[in-house]
């Protein structure tokens, strides 16, 4: 049931949906038969020629802040307007639990891919219209989600199984019942709820990718429960470690022989990886006690990938594109999800009470080789290894209740706690590099002086720079709590004329701690002097082995005995940083039909927000604001299957922690470095958006829609190098505005067979097109207004660590992560009786920046930006049902990406020159699945 504030409700079925009103009779198909989740059962019988035509508009319960739901029908001048993204006040796209299983996508990311407007960058961060995550907000049954990322705002969606997703909403216009943070959109999950009767599902798939699957991969040994994704203790933080940064920051020998080595160091071929699989079973019951109805739910489930990448990493520090480093890096991802979910739901008379609890643990357990044949302008190899442990886990438990106090009066009240977990225990990197010096016309080894002829390869040794050769362990972790309370009322007027007024309270508190303790090798006598030979050739578990840490300098004429520790490093900020976010807001708004066919939802949001950032060397960094929020939605009716809508807006973005607080943070998979700047502000984003609507037969549509948005002081990535070999690094600073507009098409159709075949075969079967398309393009302005200087740096006219935006940004360059052109298209065939079929999805995006090229700091000139080519992307998704045995079977075959579209990222330089910063080849995916419902 659609419960959504300032959204009308839609046509229901099921009985099982909180707060569910059957519709009058007269006025709707006959709905489907549910299925124990509570939604439209995809297997259900739907006979007749009429409603294979005019097919039925599935059930979808979404659960959202606010107590507008009118548990009927919308009936505008006499119409009824039965499906759901019609009969909403905003401007909304939903996706059922029908539609994402027509997808196959085993995350709600990939799903949203399908969305009009939508595209995913970075493994699951969604972006609407080409705005980036951070104006993109996570809500989960109306509440919102802290993320377990230390980069980002939103929280990946692709630790969200499909299994456990009811419907996701996208409201792409803002409403006031909403937090002010909007700029995008906002992505609304609903988990299952109450069961339409008692079931027990089990299910699972066996998948291969053939970039990976049986071919040469990196892994580790790690702990023995590494396979379910957690640690068995083998990673454990000893508390020296942690209490390093009150002493001297030395780790003397006796204790670096006490960590986690060769389990944790050395690096494995696997020739022959293994295949991906997921298991997941869930069940729910249902009680009637008197006249109410208590309902349980619950779900479990786990999937273990691997995913290979060979990659062809380069980078530049000219202007023409002329190479530094060149490398070809062998990366190996394991990723292993395990998800939970309970609910129990209660309802009694028109009301709901509904307590859910979901637990998310994702792990990604990561082995990377990388060797350059170019380094830094000068012959010889420069071979780097990483071993990654990265947990990130997700709890919220959350409790609603939805009330009718009268026939005119509702209520709304919610109240969550969720928090948020990333654990990083042992990253290790060690470097090798060979020797560029000869005698006698063979490379020398560094051996303690001698200058032996032969070629060998200098060891892993420590230096102070990030990304020259060293040797390094780094220890994080974050943690967040989020607290948040909701109350919402509703009051229709009835008259010739009804008005809806609502009103609301909405509290959030966040609190986060983050802490990166960063060590690098050393030997005792030496401070930065690296292993005496032969250890410094030896491989990272022998190099730390209790007789090299013990004996890593031998008693020699020249040189005293040294053992090997560890010395703490902060480098370019803090080590650590507290931060809290306390949110309190208030919104009114009324909704009435103004004129004949004319709907208006008028309301103004007064939300205040104390950011506080508070980094363990430097200064607390404060934003305290308050804003009046004004938003309003016409939505004109002005025939029996067409309206046209218009919205204005106004909104907000607050900085992220991440990106206020000057602690250094590093991307395993890109190999940038980022950090924070304390000097950031708001941005302040006004939206406009029209849109033109037929619903040409029930839940078939066109749409086309244009929208414009104006953002002051945006904020965005900057570039540079710090030093001639360090890698891209990454801060952040604003822009004086920024300016984003576009349009979106739609088209979703049924065609009957049976009018062009004819027969039995073909009675109940139909084709399927679901196709859109978003133009979107945006610039940004970057004239001599003084912005936060990322190196922290006074420039030009304006004051400490400010300087004008054109040293930093190009002016009318494009936002980050902005594709001018999406395309998504689906294409099926499907049988309207049983559960069969076959989908095939075509998706296309074309180039966004991912990152900033190296801004014109220095006075040279700006390098090209970085661009992504995401291409086109072709999958099919074939299921069938099968009744056996009393259990309802289904069958799901997938093929992703058949055309085997590559990833690359590069720099392209005026004369030609292409500098690739990642550039690999995708696998295509083959899966097969059976789930069985009893």
């Amino acid at each position: 049931m659609l419960v959504a504030p300032g959204v009308l409700a839609q046509t229901s079925g099921g009985t099982g949906s909180p707060g569910a009103a059957t519709p009058p009779p007269a006025q709707t198909s006959t709905p489907a038969t549910s299925s124990p989740s509570g939604t439209a059962d995809p297997q259900a019988s739907v006979p007749t020629a009429t409603d294979q035509q005019a097919p039925v508009d599935e059930p979808v319960e979404v659960s959202a802040p606010g107590a507008t739901d009118t548990g009927q029908d919308i009936v505008v001048v006499g119409r009824n307007i039965p499906n759901t993204v019609r009969a909403t006040a905003q401007i909304v796209s939903v996706l059922s639990s029908a539609d994402i299983a027509r997808t196959g996508e085993g995350d709600i990311a990939g799903a949203l891919t399908r969305v009009t407007g939508l595209s995913v960058v970075g493994g699951g961060f969604v972006y609407v219209r080409g705005l980036g995550d951070r104006y993109s907000s996570s809500l989960l049954n109306g509440s919102p989600l802290p993320s377990p990322e230390p980069l980002r705002r939103s929280v990946p969606l692709d630790i969200f199984p499909t299994t456990i997703v009811g419907s996701a909403l996208v409201q792409k216009t803002y409403s006031v019942n909403y937090p002010g943070e909007f700029g995008g959109g906002v992505i609304n999950l609903t988990t299952k709820a109450i069961p339409d009767k008692n079931f027990v599902s089990i299910g699972g798939s066996i998948a291969a990718d053939d970039a990976t699957t049986s071919e040469l991969g990196y892994t580790y040994h790690g702990g023995d429960a590494d396979w379910l994704g957690f640690d068995d203790g083998t990673r454990k933080v000893p508390a020296f470690i942690k209490n390093a940064v009150t002493g001297s920051g030395i780790i003397p020998a006796a204790q670096v022989a006490q960590l986690s080595n060769a389990s944790t160091t050395l690096m494995q071929r696997n020739n022959q990886l293994p295949a991906n699989w997921s298991a997941e079973i869930s069940g729910g019951s249902v009680y009637d006690i008197g006249s109410s109805r208590l309902g349980v739910i619950s779900s479990v489930s786990v999937s273990n990938t691997f995913r290979t990448r060979l990659s062809t990493q380069q980078d530049t520090v000219s202007t023409d594109g002329t190479l530094r480093n060149d490398f070809r890096t062998l990366l190996t991802d394991n990723r292993i999800v395990a998800n939970a979910l309970i609910g129990l739901g209660l309802e009694f008379g028109e009301n709901t009470v509904r307590w859910t609890n979901v637990y998310i643990h994702d792990t990604l357990k990561q082995a990377r080789g990388s060797a350059a044949t170019l380094y830094n302008n000068a012959s010889g190899l420069r071979f780097q290894q990483n071993t990654n442990w990265f947990e990130r886990q997700l709890f919220e438990s959350q409790l609603v209740g939805e009330f009718k106090v009268t026939d005119a009066l509702k209520l709304d009240v919610r109240g969550a706690y969720a928090n948020s977990k990333r654990n990083a225990p042992y990253e290790r990197q060690f470097d090798y590099l060979c020797a560029t010096q000869t005698t006698n016309g063979l490379p020398i080894v560094n051996d303690g002086g001698n200058q032996a002829d032969g070629f060998q390869c200098n060891g892993a040794y420590q230096v102070t720079q990030r990304f020259s050769p060293f040797a390094s362990i780094i220890f994080s972790e974050l943690n967040e709590d989020l607290w948040t309370g909701q109350a919402d009322t509703s009051y229709r007027i009835d008259g010739d004329r009804p008005i809806t007024l609502s009103a609301g309270y909405f509290y959030q508190g966040t609190d986060r701690t983050s802490q990166r303790l960063q060590f690098n090798y050393q030997t005792s006598n030496g401070g930065g002097t690296a292993p005496q030979f032969p250890y410094n050739l030896y491989r990272p578990d022998y190099l730390l082995s209790p007789d090299v840490i013990n004996n890593a300098c031998p008693q020699t004429a020249n040189l005293n005995p040294c053992t090997l520790q560890l010395q703490f490093s902060t480098q370019l900020g803090a080590y650590a940083y507290d931060a809290s976010l306390d949110v309190h807001a208030g919104y009114v708004q009324a909704e009435a039909e103004a004129f004949d066919g004319l709907r208006a939802v008028i309301g103004v949001r007064y939300e205040t927000g104390d950011e506080r950032v508070t980094p363990a060397l430097t200064a607390t960094t404060r934003l305290k604001n308050d804003y009046f929020l004004p938003a309003a939605t016409l939505t004109w009716n002005f025939a029996a299957d067409m309206q046209l809508r218009a919205s204005a807006a106004k909104t907000i973005s607050r900085p992220q922690f991440r990106e206020l607080a000057p602690q250094l943070f590093r991307d395993p998979d890109s190999d940038r470095l980022f950090y924070g700047n304390p000097n950031l502000r708001d941005s302040e984003l006004y939206n406009l958006e029209a849109r033109y609507e037929w619903f040409f037969k029930r839940d078939q549509r066109f749409t086309l829609a244009g929208f414009y948005k104006r953002i002051d002081h945006p904020i965005e990535q900057v570039g540079f190098y710090t030093g001639s070999d360090d890698r891209l690094q990454t801060g952040f600073s604003y822009l004086p505005k920024a300016t984003l507009y576009g349009g979106e098409v739609e088209l979703q159709k049924y065609f009957p067979l049976a009018d062009v075949f004819g027969g039995d075969f073909f009675a109940t079967r139909r084709a399927v097109l679901i196709t859109n398309y978003t133009y979107t393009k945006s610039s940004i302005t970057a004239d001599g207004s003084c912005v936060p200087n990322v190196l922290g740096q006074k420039l030009g006219r304006c004051d400490a660590g400010f300087g004008p935006a054109s040293f930093q940004f190009r002016d009318g360059a494009p936002l980050t992560g902005q594709s001018d052109h999406l395309v998504n298209v689906q294409v099926g065939l499907e049988d309207s009786a049983t559960l069969s079929q076959m989908t095939f999805l075509f998706n296309y995006a074309s180039d966004r920046i991912t990152n900033r090229g190296p801004a014109n700091l220095s006075g040279v000139g700006f390098q090209p930006d970085i661009i992504e080519h995401p291409g086109i992307r072709v999958d099919f998704v074939a299921r069938q049902g099968v009744e056996l045995m009393g259990g309802k079977f289904e069958i799901k075959a997938e093929a992703r990406n058949l055309t085997r579209t590559k990833y690359r990222e590069s720099q392209t330089f005026p004369n030609g020159n292409e500098v690739f910063i990642n550039k690999y080849n995708l696998g295509r995916v083959f899966s097969l699945g059976v789930s069985a419902t009893f």
